[in-house]
């Protein structure tokens, strides 16, 4: 047996070093590792951890494009959207890098719908097919239930020679103070409803006004009414605008209603103008639908339509979103837009240079 043994170890010996041509091959020589199962593993959860960052900003760009925003907080998270589409690009910029390539071409559908969403408000049209007319100067301020800085209002009024001012949350103490500053020097027309808290009212201008009367909806917000004589242009109907606002749960469907009230424009009659305060952006479809009323957002017409109004106040934690609006019957021509910070209120005031068409004859 020991022999037997020793003949196979000899015999192992003789193996282990075999001719083989071209020379010896060692049967002792380790062979290579199989690869480990931990990259295809890691690989197909960074494939899965793409597609889970893609998602949510997917279903956002679906809403945003399809008005899916409804109820608590759906409708205020959509007024965020420009923010959202920003961030967007970081999933697509991921796939490029770990060359995902199905996971990449997602993301660039997501970023592609963001940018048709959000890009246009960079791009200026204002120009485009308006004839020449006289100019009206306007400004929108939300005093903030009247508190806003009197003087730092009538002083906007002032250098910007505006011709027209629309006041939300208009107070008889905001009156007072507004009186006190010199605005009726410069603006001595006035169509006037002063409320307590949000709901008040007011229209100020340098051309002479007619009282339209105040439009009350059931959320107990409204907006003063006035005509306008503009001289050499047609005749201008304008409304201070002040919805109820989206703040919680229970008002949503009061904002909805308020948004749905709003009038719509006269491409055949007097010039329709709807300036103020509007609790919404250009990413909510209710406020989309106020535009097909046959209306043009300034600031976006002026490529200014990412410039936010909304909060400039102690709530430095919230991004600015652009809820004040001069909205313009499509026959207006726009030639800039700027917003001005004023103290006390939570709102930057709106200016906004408009042209009219001229009147007949």
């Amino acid at each position: 047996m020991s022999g037997c043994c020793e003949d196979f170890a000899a015999g192992r010996g003789r193996l282990a070093q075999l001719p083989y041509p071209g020379g010896m091959v060692s049967t002792e020589e380790t062979l290579p590792l199989a690869a480990p199962a931990a990259t295809p593993r890691r690989r197909r959860w960074l494939t899965v951890l793409l597609w889970l960052l893609i998602a949510p900003f997917a279903a956002w760009a679906a809403a945003r494009v399809f008005g899916l925003e409804s109820g608590f907080p759906t409708v205020q998270l959509i007024a965020f959207t420009p923010y959202v589409a920003a961030i967007s690009l970081l999933p697509l910029v991921l796939a490029l890098l770990t060359k995902r390539i199905w996971p990449a071409v997602a993301a660039a559908v997501v970023a592609i719908a963001f940018a048709a969403c959000v890009l246009p408000r960079w791009i200026s049209d204002s120009d485009a097919g308006v004839p020449a007319g006289p100019t009206l100067r306007v400004m929108s301020v939300n005093m903030l239930m009247g508190r806003a800085d009197p003087d730092r209002i009538v002083g906007l009024v002032r250098s910007g020679a505006v011709d027209l001012l629309a006041v939300q949350e208009y107070t008889d103490e905001g009156r007072t103070a507004l009186r006190q500053a010199g605005l009726d020097e410069t603006l001595p027309n006035v169509v006037s409803y002063p409320r307590p808290g949000v709901s008040g009212s007011a229209v100020y201008s340098r051309f002479p006004l007619t009282d339209q009367g105040y439009r009350r909806f059931p959320s107990d917000f409204g907006q003063a009414r006035a005509g306008v004589r503009v001289p050499g242009a047609l005749d201008v109907n304008v409304e201070s605008v002040h919805p109820c606002a989206p703040s919680d749960r229970g008002r949503d469907s009061c904002w909805v209603a308020d948004l749905a009230a709003q009038p719509a424009a006269t491409p055949k009659g007097a010039v329709s103008l709807l300036i103020g305060d509007f609790n919404a952006t250009l990413d909510h479809e209710a406020f989309r639908q106020v535009l097909a009323k046959g209306y043009q957002d300034a600031a976006d017409v002026t490529g200014a339509g990412l410039d936010t109004s909304w909060p400039y106040d102690d709530r430095w934690f919230i991004p600015g979103v652009t809820l004040d609006h001069v909205l313009a019957d499509e026959r207006v021509g726009v030639r800039k837009v700027v917003v001005h910070r004023i103290a006390g209120t939570d709102h930057k005031a709106v200016f906004a240079e408009l042209v009219l068409p001229k009147a007949d004859g």
